[in-house]
């Protein structure tokens, strides 16, 4: 293939007497036409231009060739126009040679180190040392063309060192000095691998008993293309592989049958939520009968009078009550702090004392509304909703929204027996990370 400059010629060195390299240059007669007598009239005449019009690429290689001739005329000396022209066809690798005359290409930059690993593994990893043109260098010495370059092996080397990775600059090289330390290393790899593992997943919550079992370590190794749960774990002790990833895969059939769980649990408890209700509706009609007053509530001197609980501000047992008669739909009862309270001492309703019955054993089931707020974030409400399942398991509506800032407000209709169980359920919502805020609701 030519190069970009459509130069094409076989290059090769060879070591003449007393150790100075000899170059040879082997052409087809058109391949020397272009380079001896130019490229421009060969690219006319293989392509058929004749009327002057040529396209971008044509003018880049003539621009090249155009900076090959400028040079050679405002270079006087041969040899510094010949390492030009090396560096021009060159580009970005260099040819070193051993001792014996073996050329080696390398990316511009390389050292012996470099060398050493491309002519065998086993030659890097017992380097100890290197000449260039016969002199000791350093191995972070940047070989140039034409360097002869004497990598320096001993069978005692204790192996190569971790600054090494550093040192070197082809990926082949870097790759095969961390593979000697995985290799060198790999039990307490292993170990270290187990260790951050089983501490990401009790930062997670997850029993790593349970979890780290060696089927589970197996699946999850062959899901990242790892031959074995060793090789996995050593990889990340060495740093390879993050363990967040191996973690997730590990539990990801945990995490699917918990969510399972979660979901069979809230219908569950959706249903006893409506058969609570309906039992409790029941109760109190056939406890209207019996009763000079409905609802739990007490009416002094009053005997057999329609109440109700109003659904504008839902009062529980604790909360303190007003009610006022309305025509036609007996006593209507409201929180003290509910704003229909001062609309309808406005309007001349009449108002009238109330009071809980506080009758013992009563397990009459009360409707609360609750607003909150807070920042959107994955399983924000499910926290919510396990907290309602810690205090009172009764829920009987869910609703919400977000608006353009991710703020989350929810707001959930409860089944509550007393005010104490009901701030005892708002406490334990304020306590769970990211909620703002949690009040109680008037429609």
């Amino acid at each position: 293939m030519p190069k970009a400059n459509m130069y094409q010629s076989l290059h090769t060195t060879v070591i003449g007497p007393e150790g100075k390299p000899l170059e040879v240059q082997i052409r087809t007669e058109e391949m020397h036409r272009v380079a001896e007598f130019g490229i421009a009239a060969h690219w006319a005449y293989k392509e058929g231009i004749t009327n002057g019009v040529k396209t971008s690429q044509d003018n880049n290689k003539l621009n090249w060739f155009k900076q090959i001739i400028e040079l050679q005329e405002d270079t006087d000396d041969a040899a510094d126009f010949m390492d030009s022209v090396k560096g021009e066809l060159f580009g970005d690798h260099v040819y070193v040679f051993t001792p014996k005359g073996d050329v080696y290409e390398l990316p511009k930059g390389a050292g012996p180190l470099d060398m050493a690993y491309m002519i065998h593994t086993e030659v890097g990893n017992h380097t100890t040392g290197a000449k260039v043109n016969g002199k000791i260098v350093p191995l972070d010495h940047q070989v140039k063309t034409g360097d002869i370059v004497d990598i320096i092996t001993s069978t005692s080397s204790s192996g190569p060192s971790r600054d090494w990775v550093k040192m070197v600059h082809t990926r082949r090289a870097r790759n095969k000095i961390k593979q000697y330390f995985r290799l060198a290393d790999r039990e307490k790899n292993i170990e270290n691998g187990r260790n951050i593992v089983i501490r990401k997943l009790r930062d997670e919550g997850f029993d790593s008993h349970k979890i780290l079992t060696p089927d589970n370590l197996d699946h999850a190794a062959k899901n990242m293309h790892y031959q074995h749960a060793d090789d996995l774990l050593a990889a990340i002790g060495f740093g390879d592989v993050q363990p967040t990833g191996v973690v997730n895969r590990l539990t990801d059939d945990v995490r699917a049958r918990l969510k399972r769980e979660r979901q069979d649990q809230a219908e569950k408890e959706v249903l006893e939520e409506h058969q609570t209700i309906s039992e409790s509706t029941e109760s109190n009609k056939q406890h209207k009968k019996a009763r000079k007053a409905s609802n739990g509530i007490m009416i002094e001197g009053v005997d057999n009078l329609l109440v109700r609980l109003s659904h504008c501000c839902t009062p529980v047992p604790g909360d303190k009550i007003v009610g006022y008669i309305t025509k036609g739909r007996g006593v209507s009862v409201h929180r003290v702090d509910c704003p229909n309270i001062a609309k309808a001492e406005q309007e001349g309703q009449r108002l009238i004392q109330v009071s809980w019955a506080n009758e013992p054993g009563d397990r009459t089931i009360y409707s609360a509304i609750l607003t909150v707020q807070g920042y959107n974030r994955a399983g924000l409400l499910t926290n919510i909703l396990n907290a309602v399942n810690n205090v009172t398991k009764t829920v009987s509506s869910v609703n919400g929204q977000v608006d353009n800032n991710k703020m989350a407000t929810i707001s959930l209709s409860v089944g509550i027996r007393n005010l104490e169980q009901l701030e005892r359920l708002i406490n334990t919502i304020k306590n769970i990370p990211d909620v703002y805020l949690v009040k109680r609701k008037f429609r």
